[in-house]
Formats: C-alpha cells, structure tokens, sequence
C-alpha cells in the first residue's frame, strides 16, 4: 500500500449501514492515532535462536467506542480488533486494537505514523519502536547482539513509559459501580 492510498481512504467520506438507513461517518483525523508501542521478548524453544521478539501497537478503548477502532482499521488496512472483558476486575467492556504482524507494522503503520508524525511525549517512543522493527524485518533479532540491542531499545521505551505516566494524572473512569474498591 502507498501512503498517497491512506490519504486518500483517510480524505473521503465512509459510509455505514445503521438501522435500514445510510448513515455518513465521520472522517478520522489522521492526528488522532494514538496508542501503545510495546514489544514483548520471551524463550521459544520452536525459535532459530530460541529468542521470540514480538514488537505490537495497540490501542485501547470502552466497547461504546468500537467505531473509532473501525474507522482506524478502516483508515490504516491491518489489524485486527478484540472484544474484552474485564469483567472480574470490575472494569466496564473494552475493545482493543491491534497490531503485531511485523508486515503491517512495516508497510502499514510506520509509514502512516512517519506521514502525520505523533505530537506529543510518544515521539521518542515510536522512534525506538520503529528501529526495533526494522531490526525483526532485517532479521538482526536472529543474532545475540541483535537482541542484547533490542533489549536496551526496549528499556528505553519502558522507561519513557514510567517517565510519562508520573508526569500526568490518570483518571480512573472505566470503573463500573460494583468494582473493585467500591
């Protein structure tokens, strides 16, 4: 997919079907995109070096906010959206948008991102990100010095991570009335 092809999606108008009639959604804002960069590495004894590195972007969101996650997918042509339920925590229904295929991730979502670069604190994360995909689609994941790299760009962004979150309040308001606490 080129990125004049995003634009393009991202410029004209989507319709839906909603209760027998046509219903025009609106456009997303292509600054709107904004998510978790995180990479999981794990032992894999299936693996060539039984190292397992699995870089994701994922967004996270109340169920009565599932359009938003379907016009994004709509907007970027991957991912995949998951209904979940946290149910036993107390916590209201939630969907959650993700992508973790390291083609999607490459030819999908970086591009996009490097088109309407993020504004805020998750620049310097998505850096870190994006260099660690670019190791998995060169295969430098395969090699200990390729991980041992991997690792520390992860630690980095762990720690931007923590960094960002002393820095603002969070509000806890995906609690329903009889969770936990209450």
């Amino acid at each position: 997919m080129q990125l004049q092809e995003v634009s393009r999606v991202h410029s004209t108008s989507n319709l839906s079907r909603g209760k027998g009639q046509i219903q025009s959604r609106k456009k997303l804002h292509p600054q709107y995109v904004k998510g978790s960069f995180s990479v999981s590495i794990y032992r894999n004894e299936t693996m060539h070096n039984k190292i397992y590195v699995r870089p994701e972007f994922e967004i996270e969101l109340r169920a009565d906010d599932k359009k938003i996650l379907e016009r994004l997918r709509e907007v970027l042509k991957c991912g995949i959206i998951y209904d979940c339920n946290y149910e036993r925590y107390g916590w209201y229904p939630h969907v959650k948008y993700k992508v973790s295929k390291i083609d999607e991730l490459n030819k999908k979502l970086i591009p996009f991102i490097e088109k309407y670069p993020l504004q805020a604190k998750k620049k310097e994360t998505f850096q870190h990100f994006k260099t660690i995909v670019k190791m998995v689609v060169n295969k430098e994941h395969l090699k200990l010095e390729g991980v041992e790299k991997i690792l520390k760009l992860r630690d980095k962004i762990r720690a931007l991570g923590k960094k960002h979150r002393l820095e603002t309040a969070r509000i806890r308001e995906n609690r329903s009335s009889s969770g936990v606490g209450r």
